[in-house]
């Protein structure tokens, strides 16, 4: 295995247990997680921080997300699209808020957005998903980069989804696709 897969193979094996513990978890329970001694750990990661700190970057890179939405079938109706879509996003932001709880919890502040990341991470995941709406570019009433930058706007600003005031995920859709009033 080279190195880089080894570090991603010891990262992804973790990542559960940094949601879990945050910076509270031992040396040894990561490496019982990843399936190889500590020794192995700290061959690949100069210390414990490093391995961290690698584990908020990849919980943060959407990467596996626009895969994900890449990959979703443009033949299926629109609403099943960003439906799909949509809760992949939910996946990905519950997994970032999960770990940057647990690091903020167990002591260690959260990671600082100092490169743009966020605004190009917003970027990618607008063009991802202005792609969905390709098999219908000719009957949409706005252009698509407004339509998918306004989806994501009420998708991101919809209530927790553990909230059950608040409407569903299909809901949110189906007033985005159809508008709030009954047709006529």
């Amino acid at each position: 295995m080279s190195p880089e897969d080894r570090r991603k193979m010891i990262v992804r094996a973790v990542l559960p247990l940094v949601m879990e513990h945050g910076a509270a978890v031992t040396s040894s329970q990561l490496a019982q997680a990843a399936g190889i001694g500590e020794g192995t750990i700290f061959r690949v990661f100069k210390d414990k921080d490093e391995l961290l700190a690698t584990c908020v970057l990849e919980a943060l890179d959407p990467s596996d997300a626009l895969t994900a939405i890449a990959e979703i079938p443009l033949d299926q109706p629109l609403a099943d699209r960003l439906l799909e879509a949509a809760e992949t996003l939910r996946a990905r932001l519950q997994r970032m808020g999960a770990v940057m709880a647990a690091m903020h919890g167990s002591g260690r502040g959260g990671h600082r957005d100092r490169h743009g990341g966020r605004r190009e991470s917003m970027t990618a995941m607008r063009e991802a998903i202005l792609e969905l709406f390709e098999p219908e570019k000719d009957k949409l009433r706005l252009p698509a980069e407004q339509l998918a930058s306004l989806f994501l706007s009420l998708l991101f600003t919809r209530s927790r989804p553990d909230d059950d005031a608040g409407p569903t995920t299909r809901e949110i859709i189906d007033v985005f696709l159809n508008g709030a009033m009954e047709a006529e």
